[in-house]
């Protein structure tokens, strides 16, 4: 299984243009993916609410984009727009694979008072990444605060329960209800991949905390970099080409964690430092 993750900016790239098609041409370039996941995905922000946006909505579109793979999109943001269409903005999993249950975590957003923030989303969905239950995968892709490290800290915290919940739920995998109805039982699967924009560095609170282990047992999560490549820094993932200021630094932000189960699974990862289809770079996944 491949899995890309990129945060595309609404489809911004470096030279200003927002183009989805340029995106997903871009990610195809990059892998022949069977999971793409996407932060910032914006529907109805037209320019100057986001810069040289004409107010699309990026969901459908980029579903539209790629025909053949079920389209999950998490809206964080929704708010009242001008024409009476709601502005949406939030994450999206894309997956040529078939998906089975999927999970919509709004996450922590405590007050900070005077400092900006908007409300944060994870989404699940379990990717049946083979014919048995065995193959199947838990994708969870995130965009954390940037400005808050309290409301940050708090999403940190919170997707580690995500995690751990599921995992509790894999251990038990038992199928109570059967009619297909809203009650209907999925087990989840215990192998995991979290990712996408962390606002965080390798070196963080942020990070130790999420490969901090859990009381109950639950396995640690992993960094999937660091698992493939010890010892060897995270390539940068944001700030290479885009900067407010000539001397603003490379920030290494855009993460991949995997269970414990998948660490033996583990074939590549690897960032794009090329593309300046946006602001981020993207990372791309291989699994056994």
């Amino acid at each position: 299984m491949k899995l890309v993750t990129w945060n595309v900016q609404w489809c911004r790239g470096v030279d200003g243009v927002v183009d989805p098609a340029r995106i997903v041409a871009e990610a195809r370039r990059l892998a022949d993916f069977d999971v793409l996941c996407l932060q910032e995905i914006a529907d109805n922000y037209p320019d100057p609410r986001l810069a040289g946006s004409d107010g699309s909505d990026q969901f459908s579109r980029l579903a539209q984009l790629l025909p053949g793979f079920t389209a999950v999109p998490g809206v964080a943001v929704d708010q009242p727009g001008d024409d009476g269409r709601r502005r949406r903005f939030g994450n999206m999993i894309l997956s040529r694979l078939p998906v089975r249950q999927v999970y919509r975590h709004l996450l922590p957003y405590p007050c900070d008072p005077g400092v900006p923030g908007m409300p944060r989303i994870a989404i699940e969905a379990v990717i049946a990444a083979g014919t048995a239950e065995a193959d199947h995968i838990r994708v969870i892709t995130t965009h954390l605060e940037y400005y808050s490290a309290k409301q940050r800290m708090a999403q940190v915290d919170a997707l580690r329960a995500i995690y751990a919940e599921g995992h509790a739920y894999a251990r038990d995998a038992q199928v109570t209800m059967t009619d297909g109805g809203p009650f209907q039982t999925f087990v989840r699967p215990r192998a995991t991949v979290i990712t996408g924009d962390c606002n965080f560095e390798p070196d963080s609170r942020e990070h130790r905390r999420m490969l901090a282990p859990f009381a109950d047992g639950t396995p640690a999560l992993v960094d999937a970099w660091s698992a493939l490549h010890p010892g060897e820094a995270h390539p940068p993932t944001f700030k290479i080409y885009e900067k407010k200021r000539p001397d603003e630094p490379e920030l290494h932000c855009d993460f991949i964690f995997i269970g414990e189960e998948l660490r033996a699974r583990l074939r590549g990862i690897r960032v794009d430092v090329e593309t300046q289809a946006a602001d981020h770079q993207p990372v791309i996944l291989t699994l056994a």
